[in-house]
């Protein structure tokens, strides 16, 4: 699938180090190092409601991690997925009679064109799950090979899945045995999130999972491949004619595009559980390794009052946003203000005090601005210094805002760590 245009990035005199960043997994900070190059995986969209401030938030910052990386010296593989096929696209589509590929071509051409505008790294591998229906059925087959998959019967199927212990002819859905996987595979459920077993419940039926599903052997066992319905999409396969499931399919992406034991996996929290978790889990059954080395996630973004969800529409659009006029480079910058991992509430107050920002960097560090005492050399190494701390862009941008108040020695120079670093052109 395509992408999206890269952005200029500009090379800068000296180089910063390796970041540290939150790992999940561990819950300390860890030097997000790479043996050679950085490999990175974010989760992509379910495109539906694309693209709010929230989606922003979460590629913003891994955008920044890329910066970083490149300042560093590092080469950078990212990979990202598209869930181009999945149950609320499904639901979405339904609920406005518009056919389910249109909808999700559509708002994959609107997210593009969005993270283009923001200065967005856009990925090396840009994948649907469409494209790798074969290599998906492919892994769960291998999954059932080696015990660690189980059959549900579905009453509704409308293919004959006997292969896979279906009885009679309605067919059924395919689990991951999370026992199994546990005996068999060095992987453990809630590794990565560290959550109590009550809260996994309670988040996998929050989160897209059927705990109360009979049938099941555990009931946070996660499905690897949904038998065909009668409506609705479905490939045919070597596991029966049907359609993957939402964590398998981020797993044989990411196997495929950048192996095992890659640098950072990453995604909005709201992932952390079940999706990462159990992401985590078919990869190590799959491959015998971990899935990734740092476990690193965004917070959440609030509007008015509660998280923005597609669920709640409480959505602010960025493609609105840019429609009514907004610079990018402010969205960008408003954005940047926040730490990555911490949770917040977007107000207007955000983008008047980003365009403000704006203004001043533009009047210090711009074509035209007068050189000053404070020494641009000290500046960077503080900006630098910054954003490998856990991409603190909220003290880079006080760096910033120092230097523009007392002007530095050479403001040319430090336009060129800004839009290297920061993503933003002055």
């Amino acid at each position: 699938m395509r992408a999206w245009q890269r952005p200029e990035i500009p090379q800068l005199p000296g180089q910063s180090g390796a970041p540290w960043l939150y790992d999940t997994a561990t819950e300390t900070l860890v030097e997000a190092k790479p043996s050679a190059a950085a490999r990175l995986y974010v989760c992509g969209i379910t495109p539906y409601d694309a693209t709010h401030l929230g989606h922003a938030a979460t590629y913003l910052a891994f955008d920044t991690l890329q910066r970083v990386w490149l300042d560093a010296g590092y080469r950078v593989h990212y990979a990202q997925n598209v869930t181009d096929v999945d149950d609320p696209l499904l639901e979405r589509a339904t609920a406005t009679g518009v056919d389910w590929r249109e909808l999700a071509a559509s708002q994959v051409e609107l997210f593009r064109a969005d993270m283009e505008a923001l200065g967005i790294i856009p990925p090396n591998d840009y994948v649907a799950v469409t494209e790798v229906i074969d290599e998906i059925a492919a892994a769960v087959a291998q999954l059932w090979d080696a015990g660690i998959a189980y059959a549900v019967p579905t009453g509704d199927s409308i293919v004959d899945t006997t292969k896979f212990g279906t009885i009679g002819s309605a067919g059924s859905d395919i689990y991951f045995d999370i026992a199994a996987a546990e005996r068999l595979v060095p992987w453990t459920l809630g590794e990565e999130s560290n959550l109590a077993r009550p809260e996994m419940l309670a988040l996998s039926a929050e989160r897209g999972g059927d705990p109360e599903r009979p049938g099941k052997r555990d009931p946070l066992d996660p499905l690897l491949w949904r038998a065909a319905r009668a409506g609705e999409p479905s490939w045919p396969s070597s596991v029966g004619a049907g359609r993957p499931g939402w964590h398998i399919e981020c797993s044989v992406i990411a196997l495929k595009e950048l192996g095992t034991d890659f640098t950072v996996q990453g995604g909005g929290s709201d992932l952390v559980f079940p999706h990462h978790d159990m992401s985590a889990g078919h990869a190590a059954a799959l491959s015998g390794h971990p899935l990734a080395g740092v476990y690193s996630h965004t917070g959440m973004v609030a509007y008015q009052g509660e998280k923005m969800s597609k669920s709640l529409g409480n959505l602010v659009l960025v493609s609105r946003l840019r429609a009514a006029g907004v610079d990018p480079r402010a969205i960008r910058l408003a954005l940047l203000a926040q730490h990555y991992r911490t949770d917040w509430e977007w107000t207007d107050a955000h983008l008047d005090a980003a365009a403000a920002r704006l203004t001043e960097w533009t009047a210090a560090f711009g074509s035209g601005a007068r050189p000053g005492p404070m020494d641009a050399r000290a500046v960077i190494d503080a900006l630098r210094a910054a954003l490998v701390a856990d991409l603190d862009t909220p003290g880079a941008l006080a760096v910033l805002d120092v230097a523009a108040a007392e002007a530095v020695d050479n403001p040319a120079s430090v336009a060129l760590a800004v839009a290297a670093l920061l993503g933003v052109a002055l």
